[in-house]
């Protein structure tokens, strides 16, 4: 497939690096350095230009494209980007946007400025913040097969029940399947004898019953409680959405935000949270509305620094869990280290749900772990597949190794995958695979 990516910034740049083993990848991008930068980091051409313009895109070779991507931080940019594509060409355009409200002008048409498939980074993260807070010490969590199946990444605490016992101690759960553990930079397929510890990050595909309950066993005392209130700091678009998606499943919202104006528009947007108007780091304020009971803190600010202190702050005063987002990716693990429980990249969100559109020809869904280390794919089993008609245990000795079957579900029913489960035709396999041989089992399957 030709891929041309307009704008080589972060969510550009991880993109690029995801499709470009096994796609021809162009990038444009005004910034000469940049370009520079990313013909001997990656495997792709750039191209130094304005991606609006007409003659830029045709260097491209947007006329044979199979598909453009325009990626860059000014929705504006992307959206006539893809308009000026697809007047002259027939490639599939995807843009990135911030603003809902032209996710909204898309959505009424799906061809809205001719663009074929819109993300909206704002949304994204606020309903990836609102998954993760709504299962105890998870750090990542992924629906497959329509809600049946779910995927979910923990980090394991070292007074939860399952540190320091073995895998087969701790698979206590009917339908609930442990795929790996990350352990610093190795991915690690767990056998019976696999001892878990403390701070390894296991990665558990089941049944959204069976990941509930385990996420009451693998977090730590404090995350276990039920999530009855939420505090909400900075006004942003973000924040807003997640306080809107909290107060659609009747959790109780604080919010912070410094600004009286925008506090007074929040205030008039969501009639059932409780708006206070005040800076989110002063100490005295936070004591005296008593932030401590609250069960969880979103920080949302425009500035990483100020979340991290409005975390850490709250951290200190008793608040359950903490999550910010993170606008400098490199300071993902600074934030997780220092004590923030969870910190989320919107670049990173919004990089991964493009990665996993333009994987969806070859799968139903897609999941990426921390980015590149792993999948999580759902596939259906075609009449021709190598794993109709076989039994997992036979399926698996055809495959490449470190290939986990985490779920399979029939005619809408779930179905826990052992060694002599016969796989049907018609069966969505949810399966777990390291990065270097993802891309290779979805081609197999």
């Amino acid at each position: 497939m030709r891929v041309v990516i307009i704008g080589a910034g972060q969510v550009g740049e991880s993109i690029a690096a995801d499709l470009d083993e096994s796609n021809e990848v162009i990038v444009v991008e005004e910034d000469p350095e940049r370009c520079e930068e990313l013909t001997y980091g990656l495997d792709v051409l750039t191209i130094n230009g304005d991606g609006t313009s007409v003659d830029t895109l045709e260097e491209a070779g947007v006329a044979d494209a199979d598909m453009v991507i325009a990626s860059t931080d000014d929705d504006e940019t992307n959206i006539v980007a893809c308009s000026t594509v697809k007047a002259i060409s027939e490639a599939f355009t995807i843009a990135r946007v911030k603003k809902t409200e032209y996710l909204k002008t898309w959505r009424r048409s799906n061809t809205a400025f001719g663009i074929d498939f819109m993300v909206c980074t704002n949304l994204l993260t606020a309903q990836s913040i609102v998954r993760v807070v709504g299962l105890p010490g998870a750090l990542d969590v992924d629906p497959f097969a329509g809600g049946k199946v779910q995927m979910a990444e923990f980090e394991v605490a070292p007074d939860s029940d399952v540190a320091g016992q073995t895998v087969a101690e701790a698979d206590r759960f009917d339908s609930l399947t442990f795929a790996a553990l990350l352990r610093e930079d190795a991915v690690i397929i767990p056998t019976g004898e696999t001892v878990i510890e403390g701070e390894d990050r296991l990665v558990v595909i089941g049944s959204p019953g069976s990941v509930r309950e385990f996420a009451s066993t693998v977090a730590s005392i404090d995350e276990q409680d039920e999530v009855n209130e939420v505090v909400v700091v900075g006004g942003s678009e973000v924040g807003y959405h997640v306080a809107r998606l909290f107060e659609e499943r009747d959790v109780s919202v604080r919010y912070i935000e410094q600004d009286a104006d925008r506090a007074r528009e929040l205030a008039e947007d969501l009639p059932n949270a409780v708006v206070l108007q005040s800076d989110a780091t002063d100490v005295d304020f936070l004591e005296r509305e008593h932030i401590a009971d609250a069960d969880v803190l979103v920080s949302t600010l425009d500035s990483d620094e100020k979340n991290l202190l409005a975390c850490l702050l709250s951290k200190r005063l008793g608040v359950g869990r903490t999550v910010s987002i993170v606008d400098s990716d490199p300071y993902i693990d600074l934030f997780e280290t220092v004590g923030v429980d969870v910190a989320i990249s919107p670049r990173a969100v919004v990089a991964e749900e493009i990665t996993r559109f333009t994987r969806e020809g070859t799968a139903e869904n897609v999941a990426l772990i921390e980015s590149d280390k792993a999948e999580v794919i759902e596939i259906e089993v075609g009449e021709d597949s190598p794993l109709a008609g076989r039994t997992i245990l036979d399926s698996v000795a055809d495959l490449p190794e470190r290939v986990v079957f985490g779920a399979i579900t029939r005619n809408g029913a779930f179905v826990t995958p052992r060694g002599d489960t016969v796989i049907e035709a018609g069966d969505h396999v949810v399966a777990f695979a390291p990065a270097d041989v993802a891309e290779g089992l979805t081609a197999r399957l």
